[in-house]
C-alpha cells in the first residue's frame, strides 16, 4: 500500500530582478519575473514501511520535496497525497514560539499536529526525559542552544506517534547521547513497519538504515532503487566532478569531531609501518605492516562503541576497511574509562600510490558516529613488481 503519493509534482519560484518590479508587475499587468524551477516534475510513490533515503549535493532539491511531501510547502503543479499522520524534523526549531518556555513549545507543537492537551499531559514527562532538558523546559526557547532545540524537536516529533517521519540532517546538531538514542528511536520505528524519510550527507548511514535510497541532481530523480548501487553512483559521481580537499591536519593530531560526541571521544591515533612511525610513511607493497593505534574515552552511561577504519586512496575512493563490530572484537569496561586498539594489516597487497586513512568512532551498532577524524595519516606505497590496479591478490600458477 502507498502512504507517499507524489504525480507530476514540481515546484518553481519567482524572481525579480528589482524590488520594485514585484509592484509594477501587480499594477500593469506585466510579467516582470523569471521563473525559477527548483523541482522538476516528477512522479513517486513511496510504500507502507519503507524507509527512504535522499541523496544529494546541497541545492539539489532534496528540502523541497521533503518540504513538499511534509506539506509546508505547495507544489506549482501536480498532486501530493500522504495516508496518515505525518511528523517532519525540516528546520530547527520550525513551529517553536522563541518567546514561549520549552513546556508550553511542547503543548505548541502538539496542538498543531492535532494532539488533544489530554494526550500530551500523558506524554509529557517521557517527552522531558527524553530530552534530557528537564532544568531548561521553563525558560524561553530563544535561550536555548542549537542542540537542545533539536532535542526538543525531535522529541515533540516522536510523541506525535507518527505513521510517515521526515528527517532532514537535523540530529547532526545533537550531542553525541542524545543523537544516539535519537538513532535508537528511528530503529525502533522502523521496526513497527512505519515509513520513514531520511535525507542526509552520511552515505554510510543511508546505506545502514534505507532499503531504499533517491538520488536527487538539479531537481530530478537521477537513480531510484538499492542503497547500496545508488550510494556507489552518487559517490562515483562526486569523486568525477572534484579533486579531494587538501588535506587540514598533520599525523600529529586528531581532527575535531563533527558532532559533540558527549564524552565519547578520540584522544590520539598512531600509525605505524614494521613498528615505527617514521615520516613521511613509505609501505612496500607484500612486504610492510601497516599498523593503526587509536585510544579514545567513553562515559560509563553509554555501551562501549565500536571503531571503524577506511583506507582512501588518492582519487578520494575507499579502498578498503575494518571494523571493530564487524571483526567481533569486544573492549571491556575499566573504571578509567580509557581504551585503546590496534588493527594490522600484514603484508600490506596495496599497489602502488598515494593513500590517507579516515577513523570512525561509533556506537555500538555500528550506525551513529560520535567522531570521525580524517586524514589522520597518509603514505606512499611503493613496489618493485609490474602489477598494476590498486591491490595484489593472492594468487597461484599451475601449467598444463
Amino acid at each position: 500500500m502507498s502512504v507517499i503519493t507524489l504525480v507530476n509534482v514540481s515546484k518553481s519560484y519567482r524572481t525579480y530582478a528589482h524590488p520594485w518590479d514585484r509592484l509594477k508587475e501587480v499594477i500593469t499587468h506585466r510579467s516582470y519575473h523569471q521563473d525559477h524551477q527548483v523541482l522538476k516534475p516528477l512522479s513517486i510513490s513511496i510504500g507502507e514501511g519503507h524507509v527512504v533515503g535522499l541523496v544529494g549535493r546541497n541545492g539539489a532539491g532534496k528540502s523541497t520535496l521533503l518540504k513538499l511531501i511534509a506539506g509546508t510547502l505547495l507544489p506549482t503543479t501536480g498532486t501530493v497525497t500522504t495516508q496518515g499522520q505525518v511528523a517532519a524534523l525540516l528546520e530547527l526549531g520550525a513551529g517553536f514560539h522563541p518567546e514561549m518556555s520549552g513546556r508550553e513549545n511542547v503543548y505548541l507543537g502538539a496542538a498543531v499536529a492535532g494532539l488533544s492537551r489530554e494526550f500530551i499531559e500523558s506524554r509529557y514527562e517521557d517527552i522531558v526525559q527524553f530530552t534530557g532538558l528537564a532544568e531548561a523546559m521553563d525558560r524561553p526557547v530563544k535561550t536555548y542552544s542549537s542542540g537542545m532545540t533539536a532535542r526538543l524537536a525531535f522529541a515533540v516529533a516522536m510523541a506525535v506517534e507518527p505513521e510517515i517521519l521526515i528527517l532532514d540532517e537535523t540530529l547532526s546538531v545533537g550531542d553525541g547521547a542524545f543523537a544516539r538514542r535519537s538513532f535508537e528511536r528511528i530503529i525502533d520505528f522502523k521496526s513497527t513497519g512505519k515509513t520513514l524519510l531520511f535525507c542526509s550527507h552520511s552515505m554510510y548511514q543511508v546505506e545502514s538504515i534505507c532499503d531504499r535510497v533517491l538520488w536527487i541532481n538539479d531537481g530530478m530523480v537521477m537513480m531510484d532503487g538499492d542503497p547500496s548501487e545508488v550510494v556507489s553512483a552518487y559517490t562515483e559521481f562526486l569523486t568525477g566532478q572534484s579533486e579531494p580537499p587538501n588535506p587540514t591536519h598533520s599525523s600529529d593530531s586528531v581532527p575535531s569531531a563533527s558532532t559533540s560526541s558527549g564524552g565519547t571521544r578520540i584522544m590520539d591515533v598512531k600509525v605505524f609501518v614494521d613498528g615505527y612511525e617514521s615520516k613521511p610513511l613509505t609501505i612496500e607493497s607484500g612486504s610492510s605492516k601497516l599498523s593503526i593505534a587509536t585510544r579514545f574515552k567513553a562515559p560509563d552511561n553509554l555501551p562501549l562503541p565500536s571503531i571503524g577504519i577506511v583506507l582512501v586512496g588518492g582519487n578520494g575512493w575507499p579502498i578498503a576497511s575494518a571494523s571493530s563490530l564487524d571483526d567481533a572484537l569486544r573492549f571491556t569496561r575499566n573504571p578509567e574509562g580509557i581504551y585503546q586498539a590496534t588493527v594490522t594489516f600484514p603484508r600490506a597487497p596495496l599497489l602502488k600510490g598515494n593513500y590517507w586513512i579516515n577513523l570512525f568512532l561509533m556506537c555500538e551498532q555500528g550506525i551513529h558516529f560520535y567522531e570521525r577524524a580524517e586524514r589522520v595519516a597518509e603514505f606512499t606505497v611503493v613496489q618493485n613488481t609490474r602489477e598494476v590496479g590498486l591491490v595484489s591478490l593472492n594468487r597461484s600458477w599451475k601449467t598444463g
